[in-house]
């Protein structure tokens, strides 16, 4: 079969780039080997840890947070299976959405495990047969699995990833998380919330390690109220897991005993058995592919977006690099600006970001003025019962442009979104500050940390 653009993966980065690439004339084909379209996102990621976040922040607000405001909600009881019934559905929903898309679009889908035999060729075998394909372009975006510690063997039951972490048919007595980075703390306050001990073993000092440092701490205290546990500078040697229970073994310290332990220490990505060495394309020394700045390997005609290229492992990065490559491949013109891409840890309070963290900063030597607003000093926050956190809003000392905005708080990931543009158009603190902000909202503290940043904050 021929096209003119073969996409591996239907993850976020590879169906919009199909999608996107469709729209503008190109006959697109795209091969998944999973039966869903969506990728990890959908299936066992974003999608499905939100509706569990969701339902579980709803259970733990009915059995505290309603009965301060005078609703009575008589016996509470836990019904986990309708719980993660309602997570299925909602995912089932959103992979026949992608469907209902590429019909739509007139992409061609192909079921099975795709290998690059040579510059535009592309084999396909589903199990039962193989496909040859034929295109002027590939494109891989194959995305990334859960990565794991030496000395720890996944079980795929009581030692498991995330994957396993969505699914749980019990509520955990005691589930120990390796890894304090954000899919450890969103899948960690889930269960938490529903009734387990939490403990979170972090080999660094700190937990969120890409998250700017203050934001981080205050971020662990507010966690540890709500009572998950954290050892830090942790160095976790081995698991072993018994019949009911496992022993998660630390260097220099006591083991600790648990009936789950959910393994999250970042990811690493899916280029295995693409064929991709045999074609000429060398993986760099952490397996990603190398792309030029058009996301070109090194064979011509064969590209690579999303989590196999490295960089932020976003949906939203792939979805953005799918529609820069798809569009330089049609208009000769196709860009993502890499300083302006926000991130969301969707914990409660959530915790979202766009651009330089303090730190890079000053590592930077870029000369900086900060404004810093309290949510307990916003009526909105106040009027909601979600007063922890503040907005925290870097910009150039000389120029006043913005160059990083973090939010600890209610809805930070929807407050993000205004400081991710204001960034994009090369806002100052200045021109947010003078945009007239709806009172009383949650947005008008990232306006007060604008004016903050000039010292001429009005209700802090």
């Amino acid at each position: 079969m021929n096209h003119d653009l073969v996409i591996i993966g239907a993850g976020p980065g590879g169906y919009i780039a199909a999608i996107r690439a469709a729209q503008l004339g190109l006959n697109v084909a795209c091969i998944e080997k999973e039966r869903m379209l969506g990728g990890t996102c959908l299936r066992v990621g974003c999608i499905p840890s939100k509706a569990l976040l969701e339902s579980s922040e709803l259970y733990k607000e009915a059995e505290h947070t309603f009965k301060d405001r005078g609703i009575n909600v008589g016996s509470l009881s836990l019904d986990l299976e309708k719980m993660l019934s309602q997570k299925n559905r909602t995912v089932k929903t959103m992979g026949g959405g992608i469907d209902s898309l590429f019909k739509k679009n007139k992409i061609t889908r192909y079921s099975g495990h795709a290998t690059i035999t040579a510059p535009g060729k592309v084999s396909v075998n589903n199990g039962d047969e193989t496909t040859e394909l034929e295109a002027k372009y590939i494109l891989i975006a194959t995305g990334s699995e859960p990565s794991t510690l030496p000395g720890i063997e996944l079980d795929g039951d009581r030692v498991g990833t995330s994957t396993e972490a969505l699914s749980y048919e019990q509520v955990p007595k005691h589930l120990v998380v390796i890894g304090g980075g954000v899919i450890g703390l969103e899948l960690g306050a889930v269960w938490s919330r529903l009734g387990a001990k939490v403990t979170v073993l972090e080999y660094l000092d700190r937990i969120l390690p890409t998250t700017d440092l203050e934001i981080a701490k205050e971020a662990q205290k507010i966690f540890e109220k709500q009572g998950i546990e954290f050892q830090l500078g942790c160095r976790v040697t081995g698991v072993k897991a018994n019949k009911k229970t496992c022993d998660v073994e630390i260097a220099d310290a006591k083991s600790i005993r648990c009936d789950r332990v959910l393994v999250a220490v970042g990811r690493r990505p899916n280029t295995d058995n693409l064929g991709l060495e045999e074609i000429g394309i060398a993986l760099d020394k952490r397996g990603f592919i190398p792309v030029d700045a058009h996301y070109e390997t090194a064979v011509k005609g064969i590209f690579a977006i999303g989590d196999v290229i490295g960089g932020a492992m976003l949906a939203h990065k792939a979805e953005d690099e799918g529609v820069a490559f798809s569009e330089r491949l049609v208009t000769g013109y196709g860009h993502v600006n890499y300083d302006a891409i926000p991130s969301v840890a969707y914990t409660n309070p959530e915790i979202a970001a766009v651009g330089k963290t303090e730190e890079q900063l000053k590592e930077e030597g870029i000369e900086y003025r900060k404004g810093v607003f309290p949510f307990i000093a916003n009526g909105r926050a106040r009027a909601m019962g979600q007063t922890e956190g503040k907005v925290k809003m870097l910009a150039d000392k000389q120029t006043d442009r913005v160059l990083g905005v973090h939010i600890l708080g209610p809805r930070a990931g929807d407050l993000i979104a205004e400081c991710a543009v204001a960034m994009e158009f090369g806002a100052s603190s200045e021109d947010i500050a003078r945009c007239c902000h709806a009172h009383p909202t949650l947005a008008e503290a990232v306006k007060e940390a604008a004016l903050a940043v000039d010292k001429r904050a009005l209700n802090f």
